[in-house]
C-alpha cells in the first residue's frame, strides 16, 4: 500500500501493518466511535433494524468471500449453511436451554463441519460442477429442516432472547451492540487471515491449483479449510439472525438468498475485505429502504394500469440488473473504485 509523502517503513512489521500512520489510527477510532454511537442514538426503528441486518449479512458474506473470492471455490448454497447455524443455536438454547454463547459457538462449528461434508466434492471437481453440489446442499439442508421434528418442521421454532450473564439483548439497541461487536471481530479476523500463510495458500489455490500443488501446498486441505471457515462465518451469522428474529422457518433461507449473497460480493468486489462491506451495505439499503418505501409505492401510484403485483415484483429485476451492470461495467466491484479514490487522494494535487 502506498504511503503519504514523507513517511517510510523501517522494518518488516511496519510494512505489514494494516494501520501505518497516526492518521490511519485516528480515522479508525473516529469511525468506531461513530459506528457505536450514531445509529443507536439517531436512527429510527427502520434504519436501526437495517443496520442490524447489514451487520448479520456482512458476517455471512465475509465467509463467502473467503471461500469464493480468496480460495476460488464457487458456492451457491450459502443460505443453507446460515440455516444450519440458525437452527443449531435455536435448538440448543430452546430445546436444551443452553447459554447463548454455547449456541453461538456451536452454530459456527456445526455449520463448518457441514460445510466440510458438502465441500468434499471440491477435492475432485471445481467451477460449475462444484456450484451444482453446493446448490444440492441448499435443498438437502432445507428438506431436513422441514422434516425433522427437533427443528419444528414446517411450523418453525421459537428462539429466546440472546443473553450473556445477566444482560439480556431484548431491544434493538442492545442487539445492535451485540451484532456490531461480532462484526468488528469478524472483519478483523478476515482481514488478517488473508495476510497469513493460510490466506496466501488460498490465493494460490484460487489462481492455479496445479501450480500451488507443485509449490508444495496441500490443495485438498486448504479447499476444505476454506469451506470450514466460510461456513463457520455463515453459522455465526445464522445464530445472530435467529436471536434477532425470535422465530425461525425454513422459508427464511431461500435459494434466492444464496444467489443474492453471491451478488453482494460481486457488487462489492471479490477477493477484498472492504468489498463485502460495500456490497452488503448498498444491496441491503436498496432492499430494506429504497425499494419498499420509495420505489415500489411510486411505481404503484404512477403505473395504475399495470397488474396489482407489478410494483412488488420489481425488486428481483432491480437486483438482477445491478449485478449484470457491475459484471459488465465494473467487474472488480466497488472496492476497486475505493482503491482508485484512495490512490487519487494520496497523489493529489500531483496527478503524475
Amino acid at each position: 500500500m502506498s504511503l503519504p509523502c514523507g513517511i517510510r517503513n523501517y522494518n518488516y512489521a511496519q510494512d505489514m501493518a494494516i494501520f501505518r500512520t497516526k492518521t490511519h489510527w485516528g480515522m479508525l477510532l473516529v469511525f468506531l466511535a461513530v459506528l457505536f454511537t450514531v445509529p443507536p442514538l439517531m436512527f429510527n426503528h427502520l434504519w436501526l433494524n437495517t443496520v442490524i441486518s447489514i451487520g448479520i449479512t456482512l458476517i455471512a458474506t465475509l465467509g463467502l468471500n473467503i471461500l469464493v473470492g480468496y480460495c476460488g471455490q464457487l458456492s451457491i448454497g450459502h443460505a443453507g449453511f446460515i440455516a444450519v447455524g440458525a437452527y443449531t443455536s435455536a435448538i440448543l438454547t430452546n430445546r436444551f436451554e443452553m447459554p447463548f454463547l454455547v449456541g453461538l459457538i456451536s452454530a459456527g462449528l456445526v455449520a463448518g463441519v457441514i460445510g466440510i461434508i458438502f465441500g468434499l466434492p471440491s477435492v475432485r471437481v471445481k467451477g460449475f460442477y462444484l456450484a451444482i453440489t453446493t446448490i444440492a446442499a441448499q435443498f438437502i439442508i432445507i428438506w431436513i429442516i422441514n422434516h425433522w421434528g427437533l427443528t419444528g418442521g414446517f411450523e418453525g421454532i421459537s428462539v429466546p432472547y440472546a443473553s450473556i450473564g445477566g444482560l439480556v439483548f431484548d431491544t434493538d439497541v442492545k442487539q445492535f451492540y451485540l451484532v456490531m461487536v461480532i462484526v468488528v471481530m469478524a472483519v478483523f479476523f478476515a482481514k488478517n487471515l488473508v495476510r497469513t500463510k493460510v490466506g496466501r495458500a488460498f490465493i494460490a489455490v484460487r489462481d492455479n491449483d496445479l501450480a500451488a500443488e507443485v509449490m508444495g501446498i496441500n490443495v485438498n486441505y486448504y479447499k476444505l479449510l476454506a469451506f470450514f471457515i466460510g461456513c463457520f462465518f455463515a453459522g455465526i451469522a445464522g445464530a445472530l439472525l435467529a436471536h434477532t428474529t425470535y422465530t425461525l422457518n425454513a422459508e427464511q433461507f431461500s435459494f434466492t438468498d444464496s444467489i443474492l449473497y453471491v451478488g453482494m460480493i460481486i457488487v462489492g468486489g471479490l477477493g477484498t475485505t472492504v468489498g463485502p462491506i460495500l456490497g452488503v451495505s448498498v444491496i441491503k439499503i436498496i432492499q430494506k429502504v429504497l425499494l419498499p418505501i420509495y420505489l415500489v409505492p411510486w411505481l404503484g401510484n404512477t403505473f395504475t394500469s399495470f397488474p396489482a403485483g407489478f410494483a412488488s415484483g420489481v425488486a428481483p429485476m432491480v437486483f438482477g440488473l445491478i449485478i449484470v451492470l457491475f459484471l459488465i461495467l465494473e467487474p472488480r466491484g466497488l472496492a476497486h473504485r475505493w482503491n482508485l479514490f484512495k490512490a487519487a487522494y494520496r497523489l493529489w494535487p500531483f496527478s503524475y
